[in-house]
């Protein structure tokens, strides 16, 4: 049944990620930044945090965790784009953006990880 849960996770979290990246270039269409991309992956590593920190601090659900973690955020985020768009901004010359992109992504989703997880320890 986990890997029935996984798939369909998975499934959501790729068609959410589908749903928000279009409707984010929609509203910005002229932007060079990936905006939607940028904003999937923090708010993917923001939850994923979150749940680590359930599991972690809480004595939370690892079955949860797995389909939650591993099956949505695995389909909702999407680091393989976010390298891909930072190689577009190289090759058209924004070497600035693609900088700012490839650390800033990194960084801030990091930090949204370690911000979900300390969320977790209060609730």
């Amino acid at each position: 049944m986990i890997v029935v849960l996984l798939a369909v996770a998975g499934a959501l979290g790729a068609v959410s990620r589908f749903v928000i990246d279009s409707f984010v270039k929609s509203k910005l269409k002229n932007a060079v930044f990936p905006w939607g991309t940028v904003g999937i992956n923090i708010t993917g590593s923001l939850l994923l945090g979150f749940l680590a920190g359930l599991v972690v601090l809480q004595d939370g659900s690892t079955d949860l965790q797995m389909v939650i973690g591993t099956g949505f955020c695995g389909g909702y985020t999407t680091f393989s784009t976010a390298s891909v768009e930072t190689v577009r901004l190289v090759q058209s010359g924004r070497h600035s953006l693609a900088l700012i992109n490839l650390v800033g992504t990194l960084v801030v989703a990091g930090g949204a990880c370690a911000a979900g997880f300390a969320l977790a320890s209060v609730v």
